[in-house]
């Protein structure tokens, strides 16, 4: 059975739940978008990676133009049809597509289907529901237009998928409002990749360069784009006996590197993403781990930055709304504090209650850790998919 994953972003889990289903035989086509600006997993084929993996990058020879609509909405049907001619030239047996924007998952359903190939929707975001809500701080009037049709396009994709994988439960009582039919839809939660999110200790040789002047290091990797408040990161860094290190590229990030330049007194480095293989060094040279999500993305999105912070056993900040499943496990295993997004004075509370308290990052550390252990096996992950592709 040929089987080909288009994971748009390239991110880590799912590259490695391909080479977790070449390993057992199938013929994987792993796909992502090269030029699609965030931190990318292991997109190299190794040494000891199965005969039956391939690993392939989709590219437009140009820079992705994610800040401009009409650009963007011209990249990603450009994109749409090389993904479509891609599969219409390899007639994979399963097609699985994750965090593809919709523009250029229509054409690659399409393609799908005139192959014969099962057709697997892995929602990793509900995309009309962000673009409606990004486009109303623009227009009220292109919000509602926008994520109308957007909507409409999105639930008939889906109702035409042969299955559907959400990543939180929350995610299938949404759907159902949207007129999706919701019968063959699996709830698998995301996950990252232990066996390459290897904890070290917080002294090694990537963070061997940093001072250690006793404050307390915090580190934010990963994106800042819409969803996020920079300004809590702000405020972090205007904190003492602190310094903030942020490992990002993008909007976020010029935004931070701005303050910076109006405010050199902040606490704060600004760095571009560090390569994958050198990520577990620098999540462990951490004293604590910070994630950031605004509360209307609460419905849309599962933070997978917190899952790869969890791997490393450092203790987790994070300004989450409550009802967003990454906070949800992070409160429930002890592996940090959790604070609403839109209480600045709570989060940065929970910053120096972490800061001053070693033995409780340490026992959060180990909790978070341990909860990675519990639930990241990929063997049984692997278990759940395989189930799905291989249904009658």
């Amino acid at each position: 059975m040929k089987i080909f994953l288009h994971d748009n972003s390239g991110h880590p889990f799912q590259v490695q739940l391909s080479r977790s289903l070449a390993a057992r035989g199938f013929d994987v086509i792993h796909s992502s978008f090269a030029e699609f600006q965030t931190p990318k997993g292991n997109l190299q084929k190794q040494a000891d990676d199965p005969d039956t993996l391939r690993i392939h990058e989709f590219r437009l020879n140009e820079p992705f133009a994610k800040s401009s609509l009409v650009k963007r909405w011209t990249q990603e049907r450009r994109l749409g049809g090389k993904l479509a001619q891609f599969i219409i030239a390899e007639r994979p047996d399963v097609v699985i597509a994750s965090n593809t924007p919709l523009d250029a998952l229509a054409p690659m359903q399409k393609a799908a289907k005139k192959v014969g190939a099962q057709f697997i929707f892995w929602v990793q975001d509900i995309y009309s529901e962000a673009i409606g809500r990004i486009l109303q701080r623009k227009s009220r009037l292109l919000g509602a237009v926008a994520g109308g049709w957007y909507r409409r396009l999105e639930a008939g994709l889906l109702n035409r998928s042969d299955a559907i994988v959400v990543i939180s439960a929350d995610f299938v009582g949404h759907l159902g409002t949207m007129g999706v039919d919701t019968t063959n839809t699996h709830v698998i939660e995301n996950w990252a990749p232990l066996d390459e999110m290897v904890p070290t200790t917080r002294v090694n040789d990537w963070s061997e360069k940093l001072p250690d002047d006793g404050t307390c290091r915090y580190v934010y990797a990963g994106t800042l784009g819409k969803k996020h408040n920079p300004e809590l990161l702000v405020g972090l860094a205007r904190q003492e006996n602190s310094h903030l290190y942020v490992f990002s590229e993008g909007e976020g990030a010029d935004y931070l590197k701005a303050k910076l330049d109006g405010e050199p007194g902040l606490n704060m480095t600004v760095a571009p993403w560090v390569p994958f293989e050198t990520l577990p060094k620098v999540l462990s040279s951490a004293d604590v781990l910070v994630c950031i999500v605004e509360e209307e993305a609460s419905i849309f999105c599962v933070p997978s930055k917190v899952l790869t912070y969890l791997c490393v056993g450092r203790p987790l900040l994070l300004a989450v709304p409550a009802s967003n499943l990454a906070s949800r496990i992070v409160g429930d295993t002890g592996a940090g504090l959790v604070a609403p997004p839109n209480d600045m004075t709570a989060f940065l509370d929970n910053a120096r209650t972490l800061a001053g308290d070693e033995a409780a990052r340490q026992r959060m550390g180990e909790n978070g850790r341990r909860y990675a252990l519990e639930t990241f096996e990929i063997s049984r992950i692997t278990d759940r998919f395989q189930e799905i592709i291989t249904q009658p």
